[in-house]
């Protein structure tokens, strides 16, 4: 009986983790747009579940700041308003300095060979143009932040960053263009450049520029959501 309870409750976390992976896929390729509800029997209907596990993945969803929940409205893309993106990137130019200043006081060879063979998957993933690209280069983008702080050897602080940048990642997702995001990544390579020659005004410099420019050159300007789920779910040819 432990066995059948086990095995069923990780077939439902596997379910519920393909959803969310597939509506986090169809948001980054701008199949779903800020503002489209997310009908749960529809959902449940597209993957064959039942709506229990769609809520969860909501729920999860909405934990990321990538959709939020209405009561008795339902579930919607999130629209990030320009405040909210500004006080996000406020926040972690803030926490950014701090570990820009911490990271160096214990860098070492190998931190920035990991950080170097970062920047160049990131450069990778820009090299080619497809909807699996572009989501794996927005996640690098991220993940280079919290990378940081996971070779400093700090889980709070790599837990915190990547809370704050699950929330502005709609932000940069729906709002960063393609060049946009070519230019974090040589602002990244120069960071490590700055970290390497162990030059603290340098490099927080060059990570405030960075968060500046980032949200410099988002574009807020809004587009229609799409109405079929199963559209957004359909693969991109």
């Amino acid at each position: 009986m432990a066995t059948e309870i086990s095995s069923s409750t990780a077939q439902a976390s596997s379910a519920t983790h393909l959803i969310v992976n597939a509506l986090t896929q169809a948001i980054v390729a701008h199949r779903l747009k800020p503002g489209t509800k997310l009908a749960e029997q529809k959902i449940a209907s597209q993957f064959g579940v039942s709506r229990t596990l769609v809520r969860q993945a909501l729920f999860q969803l909405s934990q990321h700041r990538l959709i939020r929940m209405e009561p008795a409205r339902g579930a919607f893309v999130a629209s990030p308003s320009v405040a909210e993106a500004r006080q996000v990137f406020s926040v972690r130019r803030m926490l950014e300095a701090e570990m820009t200043r911490a990271f160096l006081q214990q860098v070492t060879t190998k931190q920035i060979k990991a950080l170097q063979a970062h920047v160049k998957c990131e450069k990778t993933a820009l090299g080619r143009d497809d909807t699996a690209a572009r989501s794996e280069r927005t996640e690098l983008l991220g993940d280079f932040h919290v990378r940081m702080a996971e070779l400093m050897g700090n889980q709070v602080l790599a837990e915190l960053l990547n809370e704050l940048i699950s929330r502005c990642s709609l932000i940069t997702l729906m709002y960063q263009s393609a060049t946009a995001a070519a230019h974090s990544n040589d602002e990244h390579a120069q960071i490590v450049m700055a970290l390497a020659a162990k030059d603290e005004s340098l490099a927080l410099r060059l990570m405030n520029e960075h968060l500046l420019h980032v949200e410099a050159n988002l574009n807020f300007e809004r587009t229609e959501p799409v109405d079929e789920l199963a559209s957004a779910f359909a693969p991109t040819p």
